[in-house]
């Protein structure tokens, strides 16, 4: 059916309305604790939304159906990990950092080890969320390259820039409140999406899954002991929950939005939450891809991709009546933004929190410390676009930035272990640990090993090299 002007008006009425609410909110940031943490006055159920928003939007979009379409529905097993490990966190590790003031959770890392491991760890989420959210950004240049015939750079450029706006402008606050907004846009919006492929399809739903059923497509879980294959039960609970445990534990990106909870009840409620909302979520998302699969199998010269991410928007642009096409377009562009906005105020809120002020020990104002944290916010965003750009070769967006994510999520969930389990671990066998946990992971990728195992070797291999050299050094000086 194509893109109309009608497509293009809804599109663009979205991105002013997230601008528009971006000067609104930039009328109460007064300091850094506003722009970063909100002013620690959220209400649960919106910090909930966000954190859902944040960790899925336009990979699950687009990647999640894309999944489903040349494969299956056994990615949904990795969510039984992700809310086993949302109860951990909200248990051993939330209650922690409430203790006291803190912007990041690396600041967590340097009250218990020292300042050289805060910024380790805060080094190693910088370049992971620069990598992973690169792929996201990527993503959702994929839809506005097809309807507008915009190079990727073009298009990667666009989002960028009005995403920029809001978040430089409305801090932390614009961010969760954003970012509950596209959530619930993009839901309506793949409901609606849903509806139309039953509604084009001869035969309606039944035709559909009974193509799908032929197919294996409807498979949700894989029971055998095949450790090389990506999705198992086994690698859905273990490698899902140390995945999960580390997103929700240790990564600024989700913490940060927790930390702007009004207490350690309110932030464990919104994080357990998210885990039911993440499952159905994904349940739905899965759902889709397998009956694009059905519907393009039944018309199978409608299909014209070059690969499988494509496939969700080719059909909306193409099946979607005008104005339908354009709002499930522009809740695309809504899941995107509310990653990137996230991102963006993650990466500058540690880069702030965690290397200038801890080392420069600046006398600002709380006035120009607002403006430097919004100059930072600018800078990680043109590294963003770069990324994006690049990550355009970097194959399937959903698994290039999880496995970004999980190459390092094991060494950073493995030191704030030894930081909260072990009293008596120092500084050096923590940073050796580390470096020598992130080591490992090369040789596990090389080797072919699945991805949602990567976190747990990651995690096993860092807590078992610092408790091994805590022992060792403690011997050598018992010798001494």
């Amino acid at each position: 059916m194509g893109f109309t002007t009608l497509d293009y008006g809804i599109v663009l009425l979205t991105m002013l309305g997230s601008i528009a609410l971006g000067f609104y909110f930039a009328r109460f940031q007064k300091s850094t604790k506003d722009y970063f943490l909100g002013s620690r006055d959220m209400p649960w159920l919106a910090i909930s939304l966000s954190v859902v928003a944040t960790e899925t939007s336009t990979l699950t979009f687009i990647g999640v159906p894309a999944l489903a379409f040349g494969g299956n529905m056994t990615f949904l097993q990795l969510t039984i990990g992700y809310l086993i490990a949302r109860i951990l966190v909200s248990f051993f590790f939330l209650p922690a950092y409430y203790r006291g003031e803190m912007f990041t959770a690396y600041t967590f890392i340097k009250n218990r080890f020292g300042r050289r491991t805060q910024t380790a760890t805060a080094s190693v989420f910088l370049i992971t969320r620069l990598l992973a959210d690169g792929v996201r950004l990527f993503a959702t240049a994929i839809p506005l390259a097809i309807i507008t015939g915009f190079s990727y750079p073009m298009s990667i450029a666009i989002i960028c820039a009005v995403t920029v706006l809001y978040t430089y402008l409305g801090g932390l606050k614009a961010v969760i409140w954003l970012d509950a907004i596209q959530l619930i846009i993009y839901l309506i919006g793949a409901v609606l999406a849903m509806f139309i492929i039953i509604d084009l399809m001869p035969g309606g739903l039944s035709q559909l899954l009974a193509i799908s059923g032929e197919a294996g497509k409807l498979q949700m879980f894989d029971f055998s002991f095949n450790f090389t294959a990506t999705y198992t039960i086994f690698s859905g609970i273990i490698g899902g929950t140390f995945l999960s445990l580390a997103s929700h534990g240790t990564d600024q990106l989700i913490v940060q939005r927790l930390l702007a909870c009004k207490s350690v009840r309110d932030s464990q409620k919104a994080l357990i939450t998210s885990g039911v909302v993440v499952m159905v979520q994904f349940f739905f998302f899965l759902a889709i891809g397998v009956l694009l699969y059905a519907f393009y199998t039944h018309f199978p010269e409608k299909l014209a991709i070059s690969k499988n991410d494509e496939v969700f928007p080719l059909f909306i642009i193409n099946e979607l009546p005008s104005g339908l096409s354009g709002l499930v377009i522009a809740a695309i562009f809504a899941a995107a933004m509310s990653t990137l906005s996230s991102s963006l105020n993650s990466l500058a809120s540690s880069t702030i929190m965690d290397f200038v002020k801890p080392y420069l020990t600046p006398a600002w104002t709380e006035s120009k410390e607002l403006l430097y944290s919004r100059f930072t916010t600018l800078g990680w965003a043109v590294l963003l676009i770069g990324i994006a750009i690049l990550a355009s070769q970097w194959g399937s967006v959903l698994e290039s930035g999880l496995k970004i994510a999980s190459f390092t999520y094991g060494a950073l969930l493995g030191t704030f272990l030894l930081g909260m389990f072990s009293k008596r671990i120092g500084q050096v066998e923590v940073i050796v640990a580390m470096f020598f946990g992130l080591l490992v992971m090369f040789y596990v990728n090389a080797s072919g090993v699945p991805w949602p195992w990567f976190v747990a070797i990651g995690t096993t291999t860092t807590v078992v090299c610092g408790s091994g050299l805590f022992g060792v050094m403690r011997l050598k000086r018992k010798r001494d």
